[in-house]
């Protein structure tokens, strides 16, 4: 079926998941204020909240099943929408599961907090969605307001305080950089839908527009905070750090993967014709993110803080394939989503796990020789290390994620082999911290002064072995994961990048419009 989504019956149709979760989330929020807050309650609230989200994932199921299109529009109907969602769907659910336990501990009553979830995840579905420049900042700002108030859910810790107010202030100012750079973009070209703007630059000639590049300049910014990549990263240390550890983790997936995905989708619909301007920005960002979050991470002996620089470098990662900004890029992004989710998810889920009321425990050492006494915890921790970290076999599905943005970027047009070698010698560079974690489990001896960690909870326990299962099958028999990031790849306007590297390229930048990028529509790499 092909929505027409000039008619608003239609319109509402291609929403249709992400009405049902927001309904749903709705119906959830109203329950959750009539009954006087408990542990139950909450409880309660958190396991239909749950149930709400495998409905709206069965129902994104039978949309790409379906096969639903439309036409250009304001949101975009296709698979790339349709994985995305799914893999925040997952991260929510993991979310969710982690804090009912976590909750109890903590002594956090508000079913609220998993409505708030939901709501920010509807968010999150619409930035997938986003084909115009005022669905992104509607998307945003939805998920945004709701993860704000979750950083200072645990109103007992001065910590989750702190971090919440800084989140609030330095997303606020992210925020203003990304509505200006709107403001300037649609000054520029008239449009705020994507089609039509690359359509606008191509006709009237804007490549050298000034408003134009100032707007795409500030958009850049606005990105490069939601995304935590260097030098846009101050906030997330203190924000990770500070937040209820299971929110901790669903900024470092969830979060992250959604203003990826919007990203990806702008730069590579609206700017094409623009590759030569953005791309050198593109790759610089993608090269410090990698190397300061690296590097930086290893000085952090804070559990916490040390996945905080972790997912920086993450973001860098990424980044490598949306310069690449070829379908094997576009396929590599999402299999490398859905790795990260799912090691992240993982990793913080043991932090859950092994954390006590108050989490004053959190240093590395406090793991120490955690293989004599809770060898099970970790066995899927060093799991989660090792799939960050993209180790061969026993890292799983991490190792291939890392292969196939590699793959991407010597196997584009123009191969990215400097971003390549960066990407990884800053990948051998974080095996300095991620093996300290193992080494600190395995191989240190156990204080015996050192109270055992308590018994996890069920929900946990079933975020930790189901993402370690995954992780590990994935990476056994990974094919699956490629075909179906290879069919949920976007329709670019255009598979072939300005090259950093290739020089002729970089000399196209001096002349006119039309000659900058070579416009090959049916150029695939995929079948590289």
């Amino acid at each position: 079926m092909n929505f027409d989504l000039n008619l608003p019956a239609q319109l509402s149709g291609a929403l249709g998941p992400d009405l049902i979760l927001m309904g749903g989330a709705m119906l959830l929020l109203l329950w959750s204020a009539w009954r006087r807050e408990s542990d139950d309650h909450q409880r309660n609230v958190g396991i239909l909240s749950i149930a709400l989200c495998v409905v709206t994932m069965i129902v994104v199921a039978y949309y790409a099943y379906v096969g639903y299109t439309a036409n250009v529009g304001p949101i975009a109907v296709d698979n790339f929408r349709w994985a995305a969602d799914e893999i925040f769907l997952i991260a929510t659910i993991g979310t969710i599961a982690m804090s009912l336990d976590y909750n109890v501990r903590e002594g956090i009553t508000a079913g609220e907090s998993h409505v708030l979830l939901l709501l920010s995840t509807s968010g999150m579905m619409i930035l997938a969605a986003a084909r115009d420049l005022i669905i992104v900042f509607l998307g945003i700002e939805l998920m945004s307001i709701a993860v704000y108030v979750l950083a200072g859910i645990n109103r007992r810790r001065e910590r989750s305080a702190e971090g919440a107010i800084k989140y609030f202030l330095l997303g606020a100012f992210s925020t203003a950089f990304l509505l200006y750079g709107i403001a300037l973009v649609y000054g520029a070209t008239g449009e705020t839908n994507f089609a039509r703007i690359y359509g606008n630059i191509a006709k009237f000639h804007l490549e050298h527009s000034a408003l134009l590049l100032v707007g795409i300049a500030l958009l850049l910014v606005g990105f490069g905070f939601k995304v935590a990549a260097a030098p846009f990263h101050m906030w997330a240390p203190d924000v990770y750090e500070g937040a209820p550890t299971p929110i901790t983790g669903y900024m470092a997936a969830a979060v992250k993967a959604a203003a990826f995905a919007a990203f990806f989708r702008l730069w590579l619909e609206a700017f094409p014709t623009l590759l030569v301007t953005w791309h050198e920005a593109v790759w610089w960002l993608a090269a410090v993110t990698m190397v300061v979050g690296n590097l930086i991470a290893l000085a952090q002996r804070n559990i916490k803080r040390l996945l905080a620089y972790s997912s920086i470098a993450h973001a860098g990662y990424i980044l490598v394939a949306i310069v690449v900004g070829t379908k094997l890029g576009s396929s590599a992004f999402l299999f490398y989503l859905f790795a990260y989710t799912m090691a992240t998810l993982g990793a913080f889920a043991v932090v859950v796990a092994l954390g006590s009321r108050g989490e004053d425990r959190m240093g590395v050492e406090e793991y120490a020789g955690l293989w004599s006494v809770r060898p099970g915890l970790a066995v899927a921790m060093a799991v989660f290390m090792l799939a960050l970290l993209g180790f061969p076999i026993f890292g799983g599905i991490g190792f291939f994620a890392k292969w196939y943005v590699l793959q991407a970027a010597l196997q584009s047009p123009f191969p990215q082999t400097r971003l390549a070698i960066v990407l990884v010698l800053t990948s051998l560079v974080s095996a300095g911290y991620y093996l300290y974690v193992v080494m600190v489990m395995f191989m240190k001896p156990r204080d015996s002064a050192v109270a055992l960690p308590a018994r996890t909870g069920g929900w946990t326990r079933t975020v930790v072995w189901a993402s370690a299962v995954i992780i590990l099958v994935f990476g056994l028999f990974p094919d699956a994961i490629v075909s179906f990031t290879r069919r949920s790849a976007p329709v670019l306007t255009t598979d072939a990048p300005a090259g950093r590297d290739n020089t002729s390229l970089q000399r196209a930048a001096s002349s006119p419009a039309p000659e900058v990028v070579s416009m090959r529509p049916g150029l695939s790499t995929s079948g590289h």
